[in-house]
This record gives structure tokens, C-alpha cells and sequence, in this order.
């Protein structure tokens, strides 16, 4: 595809930073623009999306360098470009709750209310992000004969060259995009705060989980050639996801019972 969008001399643009600062951007201002329907201050989420972005990035690039810690011993300052690609979204996730966290309870923030409010925006910036993998290669598929699948021909590509290739990058998007649509359904009907966000942590879970037996790439495993990181990571978020919504519902329920 087209790693770099454009270059003169020196000063590139690649076109995996651009789409992943693009998602960003699109989350932060659809989150923004529902708080106060929400009956959140706008204000105070722009400062708290701020603060996830960057700790998103930090936590997203750090789990990958973790991953891949053989080809960063031998080439360090390979670290820092995580603009060419190379992010584990889990790594984002979790440092980007973490942050979320203590960012909600030293503004006094109710927690699930602003959960759920910021789980649909997440979604959506995934969708629009993950076109920066597609055109950069990275997080490709394995080779296959079906109709849709893409041939990488750019030499800068991450992907191997000329081999038909399953577009796992456009899987990972179309299914944040539905879970994105779904939970705008959801968030209409839902019955208590919190359900939105894990109701994300299932869908998400499972999802990444099914199109990771599509990848190709060189990825990590947890257990070799059974589960890759992700999808390790993938079954405690579901586990806790569930547990939560369960949780959440049945304090819920009490709380109608006594009132």
C-alpha cells in the first residue's frame, strides 16, 4: 500500500501516524461533543482524553517493545518510532484505564457514567485507526486464496511482498465500527452505568480474539502457537468484562429492590 503519504527530502509523512492521530482525533471530539448530553463537563473530558491519548500511545507502544524485545535489543532507538507502526492496543488499553482512573477520582468524575460515555468513542477511533495498520502492513494476515484478500507490492511495506494475504487490517477495523454502532444502539437502552464500557470489553474481547487466527504477522505468543498475547490478555478482559456487567446489574437490582 502507501507507508509514506508523502516526501520531501528529509520530512516525511507516513500515513500509519497520520490515520493513528487521526482516530484519536475523531474519538476525542465525538466524546466531547456527547458529554454534556451526558451531563459531564466537556471540558473536563477533553483533559481527560488528552491524558488518555498519551498514555494509550506510551502503553500501546511499551507492550509491543515488550513483544518484540529481541529486534529492539539490537536496534534501541527503533523504540521511539512508533510513527512507522508497531502498537499492541491491550498495552494502550490497560495503561489508558489505569491513567482514566486516576484521572476520574481526583476530579471526583463518576466513573461508570464517564466509562460509558468514552466506550463508543474508543471503538470508533479504532475503526478509523486501524486503516493506518492497512496501509502500513503491519498486523497482516496470513496467506490465503479468498476474493478479498490484498497483495502488499510497497517495498517500505511491513508485509511480506507479493503474496495474497488476508486484510486482517480491515477486519480489525469493520469490527470496531460494529461494535461502535452497537453500542450507540446500546447506550439508548441501557440500564445502568458501567454497561456500556464492559458490554465493549466483551465485544472487543471476542472479536480480536477470532480475527488473531487470521494474523500472520510476528506477533508474540503467550503459549506458543496456541494464543498469542492478545488473545492471553483477551480472555482475562472478557473474564473480568462479564464479571463486571454482572456485578454492576445485580447492585443495580438491589438498589431498585430497597428504593
Amino acid at each position: 500500500m502507501y507507508p509514506i503519504l508523502l516526501e520531501f527530502g528529509f520530512f516525511k509523512i507516513f500515513t500509519y501516524g497520520l490515520l493513528v492521530a487521526s482516530g484519536f482525533l475523531v474519538a476525542i471530539l465525538f466524546a466531547s461533543s456527547r458529554a454534556e448530553s451526558e451531563g459531564l463537563d466537556p471540558q473536563k473530558i477533553l483533559d481527560l482524553c488528552f491524558y488518555v491519548m498519551i498514555s494509550a500511545l506510551l502503553g500501546a507502544r511499551l507492550l509491543y517493545v515488550v513483544v518484540e524485545y529481541k529486534f529492539f535489543m539490537n536496534a534501541p532507538l527503533e523504540i521511539f518510532k512508533f510513527w512507522k507502526g508497531g502498537l499492541v492496543y491491550y498495552g494502550g488499553l490497560i495503561l489508558g484505564v489505569a491513567v482514566s482512573l486516576i484521572y476520574l477520582n481526583r476530579h471526583q468524575m463518576p466513573m461508570w457514567k464517564s466509562a460509558d460515555l468514552l466506550a463508543p468513542s474508543i471503538a470508533l477511533g479504532q475503526g478509523v485507526g486501524r486503516w493506518g495498520c492497512y496501509f502500513a502492513g503491519c498486523c497482516y494476515g496470513r496467506e490465503t486464496d479468498v476474493p478479498w484478500a490484498i497483495t502488499f507490492t510497497d517495498l517500505q511495506s511491513l508485509a511480506p511482498l507479493g503474496i495474497s494475504l488476508h486484510p486482517t487490517q480491515v477486519y480489525l477495523s469493520l469490527n470496531a465500527l460494529f461494535i461502535f454502532a452497537f453500542l450507540m444502539w446500546l447506550s439508548k437502552r441501557k440500564t445502568f452505568d458501567g454497561q456500556i464500557f464492559w458490554s465493549y470489553g466483551i465485544l472487543y474481547s471476542i472479536g480480536r480474539f477470532t480475527i488473531e487466527y487470521f494474523r500472520g504477522d510476528d506477533r508474540g505468543f503467550a503459549v506458543e502457537q496456541v494464543l498469542s498475547t492478545s488473545q492471553f490478555v483477551g480472555i482475562f478482559i472478557l473474564a473480568l468484562s462479564v464479571f463486571m456487567l454482572f456485578t454492576l446489574h445485580r447492585k443495580k437490582s438491589e438498589e431498585r429492590a430497597v428504593s
